[in-house]
């Protein structure tokens, strides 16, 4: 018998648009794990899987967790590949190497340190999301599971990983140096033997794994996290400094000025390199992406898709599409120019690295001439699970009384000559998000001004 048990009055909110994620040990603790294991074990069971890949990031609980979700698989009869302690990129390389599509990464991304989860596949369909995990949520309270003895057998995929990027990419004379900052999340197991083997200058800040994440929180696409990667960068002259979320699937950077870039002006960077090298000159970005990024593909002759906001909708978007390169503003970003199109910030990294290797330009004169705009950060403004869609229904319904133009991909981006508003919710946690832009800075004010002033006023009546 094993310590675990079976958890019928599992946490509900836990399982969200993306993944499952919570709080540990209050809203996922080890028999929730153990529950989730015997729902994902017998599910992918009767479908007529024999076996899954499991990882886990350095979060202090993850060892936990892991333990008890591979009891709970196990016990269904499943057999289980253990990647143990890796990013969730190696994850995904590794069901790719392995041809084994099924399996679940124990990590809470980019969240604070008392948070864990679960991002979990059944099949070569990709990360579980939306309906399919609520009908997962479902699956599990009928407590129907299977029952049997699966094996497991540890897996290094390391050797594999290295070896990928290694044949991948093909630096050009100029060394460039960069400052490298791996927050101490698990990136930080293999950045060095990894960005070694280029011919780079490399400066390493916060390059211990570290689940406590005792510098900063991990989430390279904030500037307010990067502080200290913008002064190493100033102080010892880089050409740029690279940061990592604390799974490794995002990446965050900033100029040899200590400037921040967001993700849509990365993306700039990377489609002006790779537009005339690609067949398909169709790129995707979600809906928080500045419209600077849609002006450029239109520039450059090629077509944008703007798309929803969430890395299973972006990623599996782009591998439908057959599309060369897409990602998010929240740092997710796929290439399958001549990469298997999972994301990985160090990966992403490497891509810049490569294009200024072949320049004399900085990152700065790579961004020349693009249409600039006035943006927010994205902002979050606290609202229960069970309230904050219903505030974004009536920010729609406010919208269409206005006569407004918008879009209702995601949430509801509105939509003028000038600028536009977007306001959606959260789903990773109980956040309302909001993000603004517009041509000036005047009218950038005005914009919060009026729907932030509507996001308030419909949290305290939904």
């Amino acid at each position: 018998m094993n310590e675990y048990k079976y958890k019928q009055d599992i946490n509900k909110n836990i399982f969200r648009g993306y993944d499952i994620r919570g709080i540990y040990p209050t809203e996922i603790d080890s028999d929730t794990a153990y529950t989730i294991g015997l729902g994902f074990g017998s599910y992918i069971k009767s479908i007529g899987k024999t076996t899954c890949v499991v990882g886990h990031d350095n979060r202090l609980s993850g060892m936990d967790l892991y333990t008890a979700l591979m009891t709970g698989i196990t016990e269904t009869g499943i057999d289980i590949i253990d990647l143990g302690l890796c990013t969730t990129p190696m994850y995904y390389y590794a069901c790719i190497k392995l041809q084994v599509y099924s399996g679940v990464m124990v990590t809470a991304s980019h969240n604070p340190k008392d948070d864990n989860g679960f991002k979990f596949a059944f099949d070569e369909s990709g990360n579980c999301k939306g309906k399919e995990i609520q009908d997962f949520l479902a699956y599990i309270l009928k407590g129907e599971f299977s029952s049997g003895k699966g094996e497991i057998r540890k897996y290094d995929i390391k050797p594999d990983y290295l070896e990928l990027f290694k044949s991948n990419l093909n630096f050009g004379p100029r060394r460039v140096k960069a400052v490298i900052d791996p927050g101490n999340g698990t990136t930080a197991t293999i950045v060095k033997d990894l960005y070694n083997m280029f011919p780079l200058d490399l400066v390493y800040i916060n390059d211990i794994s570290d689940g406590n994440f005792p510098n900063h929180h991990p989430d390279p696409c904030v500037e307010k996290n990067l502080e200290q990667l913008k002064t190493k960068v100033i102080k010892v002259g880089a050409d740029i400094g690279l940061a990592f979320d604390g799974d490794g699937d995002r990446m965050g950077l900033v100029t040899s000025k200590g400037t921040f870039i967001p993700t849509d002006k990365y993306m700039i960077i990377i489609i002006r390199d790779i537009i005339n090298k690609v067949t398909k000159k169709k790129f995707l970005y979600d809906v928080k992406c500045s419209k600077s990024l849609s002006d450029e593909i239109e520039k450059l002759g090629g077509e944008g898709l703007c798309y929803r906001t969430g890395n299973s909708y972006t990623k599996a978007k782009v591998r439908d599409d057959d599309l060369p390169f897409g990602g998010e503003l929240s740092g997710h970003v796929y290439f399958r120019d001549r990469w298997p199109g999972f994301d990985s910030g160090l990966y992403a990294g490497l891509r810049i690295l490569e294009i200024l290797s072949k320049t004399e330009k900085s990152v700065e004169d790579l961004l020349e001439g693009i249409n600039e705009y006035y943006s927010t950060e994205e902002l979050k403004f606290a609202s229960p699970d069970n309230v904050k869609f219903g505030v974004v229904d009536k920010i729609g319904e406010y919208a269409k009384s206005r006569g407004y133009k918008f879009l209702t991909i995601d949430g509801v981006k509105v939509l003028f000559d000038d600028g536009w508003a977007l306001v959606r919710a959260s789903n990773t946690g109980p956040n309302i998000t909001a993000r603004f832009e517009a041509s000036t800075e005047e009218r950038l004010s005005e914009l919060q001004k009026e729907f932030i002033s509507k996001i308030e006023e419909f949290n305290g009546k939904v």
